[in-house]
């Protein structure tokens, strides 16, 4: 079955992507991607081993109606662009679109040649592209069930699929992870982390209890601060060289799958890929969402851990109280509280949202 993906502009569009792709490419599929040359697809589609088509798109900006004449130019450029690639290189079986701009050139040449396309939404709270899209879809596959409300009345089909997460996640090997950053059965590895650009708030947050963490003897920390925070959490830490022994400060993590596996809990964001990382590692949280995401939906996307009993929620303006240092150092110090969350975090069944949604995509192309 050959397959096109359109994913881009953000990690959180495109790794749910490469996590389907390497699922049905693992049963045998071929799959393509489009996106565009200047955003992050272009680095981490080709380093997953998959082709990349470039197509060139712009978003359309509500605040600037003008902006739409040149987004539907550019989109009417890419369907030709596409005409004659598949003209050239035989049309695909199925495609799927997941929520990015880059995905309208395509769904809309398959819509108007009768290949069937699927939509996958990320987050709680829709985007246009996908809303956009619905209508023709022949599935609308969901993280949350939050997000069908957005579908109604307007797609033919809706399946809850959750978030898929790659594979590098979900097979990393705990006691691999733990031995290599030199933790012993008796330490606690908490992660902390804001996404790829970093949250400011936790980030000063847990700079005012260093005192309060590093009095815990076997506690360690890998702090991912986001690339333009980290000179500024270096120079609050001010970490002796016994201290940096446990308190690990980095702008990014790179592979995230085994700072997961290793970690014993998870103070971070709640976006939709780093809700789902965190639920199919079954880690301890506690979650922050980001108070200006659109409609609050980081707080939705929490939930799903949170009613679970999988993790603790916390406002971020509560982040200077008394609270946040009561919930995360519970989290630290219970163990035994850790292990009912894990528990109820693996009751989610989040690992398999790769080969949900594979299902869906292989259903559709033999429909």
């Amino acid at each position: 079955m050959k397959v096109a993906i359109a994913a881009g502009g953000t990690a959180g569009h495109i790794n749910p992507a490469l996590a389907l792709a390497e699922e049905l490419r693992a049963r045998g599929d071929e799959v393509v991607f489009f996106g565009q040359t200047r955003r992050l697809e272009a680095t981490l589609v080709p380093e997953a081993g998959f082709p990349l088509v470039p197509i060139e798109v712009s978003g359309f900006d509500r605040s600037h109606p003008w902006t739409l004449i040149t987004a539907v130019r550019q989109i009417a450029a890419a369907e030709k662009a596409l005409e004659r690639h598949f003209a050239e290189e035989g049309r695909p079986d199925v495609a799927i679109g997941f929520g990015a701009y880059v995905e309208l050139p395509l769904l809309r040449w398959c819509a108007k040649k009768g290949v069937p396309y699927l939509l996958h939404e990320q987050n709680s709270v829709a985007g246009l592209a996908n809303k956009v899209s619905a209508k023709k879809a022949h599935t609308v596959c969901i993280a949350f069930p939050q997000a069908e409300a957005a579908f109604a009345g307007k797609a033919k089909r809706i399946a809850v699929t959750g978030n898929p997460v790659r594979s590098s996640v979900i097979e990393a090997s705990r006691a691999d992870a733990r031995a290599a950053m030199g933790l012993s059965d008796d330490d606690v590895l908490l992660l902390v982390f804001g996404g790829s650009l970093g949250a400011r708030h936790i980030n000063q947050a847990v700079c005012g209890l260093k005192d309060e963490l590093l009095s815990r003897p076997h506690l360690r920390i890998l702090h991912s601060t986001g690339k333009d925070e980290h000179a500024s959490v270096v120079e609050a830490l001010a970490l002796t060289p016994e201290q940096r022994e446990r308190w690990t400060v980095a702008p990014y993590i790179d592979n995230m799958g085994d700072a997961l596996a290793a970690a014993d809990c998870v103070l971070s964001r709640a976006g939709a890929s780093s809700v789902a990382e965190i639920a199919a590692r079954s880690v301890p949280s506690l979650l922050i969402p980001y108070p200006f995401a659109t409609a609050d939906h980081q707080t939705v996307n929490a939930h799903l851990l949170v009613d679970a009993g999988a993790a603790d929620m916390l406002g971020d303006s509560m982040l200077d109280a008394p609270d946040f240092a009561e919930l995360l150092l519970a989290l630290v110090d219970d163990a035994s509280k850790r292990a009912l969350m894990r528990d109820a975090a693996r009751s989610l069944g989040a690992a398999n949202a790769a080969q949900a949604l594979a299902d869906e995509v292989e259903a559709a192309a033999r429909g």
